[in-house]
């Protein structure tokens, strides 16, 4: 759901983080949120990522995921260039199989909060879905969805329950 007028800003160090991005990108679409996707790295790319993060608010976008791999730190560098609320994704692999990732992005200083969600697809969509509840803090729309998808999901749980209990009877 890429618009010319997104709320919310995917970054990614690299194409090769596009798979774990995309889970982000199609809870947002299934939300009805627009986003914009690109990616910017901290260390490849830092102009470019620093003006990204310093003019995203300028084009209306809400709240920031950036996904990067390895000690790259994405966020905190797009943290630092923006006051938006901004929730990092730590990628799987290399050779510490993302924890470097994790490290890296969960400890920030004080003073440039970065949220930090798990590794690989698991945080991609916590990381949507945490945009999309600091969102729904102003718009009502997105509060209501975000009640039915959990009711939705409590729905799932408890139809696979009983046929779980179903298959066991004797």
């Amino acid at each position: 759901m890429m618009t010319d007028h997104p709320h919310v800003l995917l970054v990614m160090g690299s194409d090769t983080d596009l798979p774990v991005m995309q889970e982000a990108a199609d809870i947002l679409a299934s939300f009805g949120v627009s986003y914009e996707m690109r990616i910017s790295s901290a260390h490849r790319s830092p102009a470019r990522t620093a003006d990204l993060a310093a003019n995203a608010a300028d084009r209306g976008i809400k709240v920031i995921i950036a996904g990067a791999g390895m000690a790259a730190h994405l966020a905190g560098v797009v943290a630092s260039k923006t006051i938006l609320p901004v929730i990092g994704v730590p990628m799987p692999g290399g050779a510490l199989n993302g924890v470097d990732a994790l490290y890296s992005t969960v400890q920030m200083p004080a003073g440039i909060p970065v949220a930090t969600m798990a590794i690989g697809k698991a945080g991609a969509k916590n990381a949507a879905l945490f945009a999309i509840q600091i969102m729904s803090l102003s718009e009502p729309r997105l509060a209501e969805a975000l009640r039915q998808h959990r009711a939705e999901m409590d729905n799932a749980l408890e139809q696979r329950d009983f046929e779980l209990q179903a298959s066991q009877a004797v």
